[in-house]
């Protein structure tokens, strides 16, 4: 049984989406062991409680400065004992320690076809808008593994999503994430707890 925590800044459509597929089957062999938020009071730690989840609040703002912070988030996490993390919208950036300790074991999920507005600055409503911005006709959502980098890490899936006339960001946005994110997250779950997915050299190889 993979043990899955779920790291969250938002609204938790993403956690939703994973919370349903775990209920359903489309996600098999898999326990979420918690949600953790950097923002008290947002809507994601409600579907944790109607889920029955442990829900967790670690903010930045009860820390003396970011140190302090990453380490209580690194022992907030282990403390759960995950198998993998899901950053499901979370919008603080992961401690390089974190990232060592849990190597092929951080998972994100992106609002674009990695490698096109992704990196430092590109999240949220921010990719969408500059996408249109740039005039592309496909955009999309990529999962990929967490590295030291922005956005870098090993793609695991990738589906794309067209552009319609008179798209504005929250349009895009809100199809996207129907359309790609919230199948393509609950997929690479089931497939890592299924034991589909490994990363050699860097590269992510199906089984």
């Amino acid at each position: 049984m993979l043990r899955v925590a779920v790291l969250v800044s938002g609204g938790g459509t993403n956690l939703q989406a994973i919370i349903d597929a775990v209920q359903s089957g489309r996600i098999t062999n898999t326990e979420l062991v918690g949600v953790v938020s950097n923002n008290p009071g947002v809507y994601a730690l409600e579907r944790a409680k109607k889920a029955g989840i442990k829900d967790i609040v670690i903010s930045p703002k009860d820390y003396e400065n970011r140190d302090t912070f990453n380490q209580a988030l690194i022992e907030t996490v282990d403390s759960l004992n995950p198998d993998l993390i899901v950053l499901a919208g979370f919008l603080v950036v992961i401690p390089p320690a974190m990232i060592d300790k849990y190597e092929n074991r951080i998972i994100n999920i992106h609002p674009s076809l990695i490698p096109a507005f992704c990196g430092t600055g590109y999240y949220g409503l921010k990719v969408h808008e500059a996408a249109l911005a740039r005039g592309v006709k496909v955009v999309g959502a990529t999962v990929h593994f967490v590295d030291r980098g922005t956005d870098t890490g090993p793609i695991l899936l990738q589906k794309a999503v067209a552009v319609e006339d008179g798209d504005t960001p929250k349009s895009l946005q809100q199809r996207v994430m129907e359309q790609a994110e919230w199948i393509l997250l609950p997929k690479a779950i089931d497939m890592i707890a299924n034991g589909k997915v490994t990363v050699v050299h860097g590269k992510v190889v199906v089984k």
